[in-house]
């Protein structure tokens, strides 16, 4: 009977094997020490300062850019506010 190695984890950003001495785990799936960075601008991650979101890796600043609260108060400025309720158009 031949020797099977135990199967290994695969790295969900290139797809190849991880072994445990080059991993970085996050939740349960790991990672390789160089693809272990910030899908939109390529920051290096540490444990302080990653978000994964639904397998991608994002740092704090581009999860909250992508995926945080949007609108008045958030960076969109007054644009989004208006007070008018179209009065002056009714006959």
């Amino acid at each position: 009977m031949p020797f099977k190695a135990p199967p290994t984890p695969k790295c969900p950003k290139c797809g190849k094997s991880v072994y445990h001495a080059e991993a970085r785990v996050v939740g349960d799936i790991s990672f390789h020490k160089e693809c272990y960075k910030c899908s939109m601008c390529n920051k290096m991650l540490d444990s302080t300062n990653s978000n994964l979101h639904e397998n991608v890796l994002y740092c704090k600043t581009c999860h909250g850019r992508k995926f945080g609260p949007k609108g008045y108060g958030f960076g969109g400025g007054a644009a989004g506010l208006s007070m008018d309720t179209g009065s002056q158009f009714e006959q």
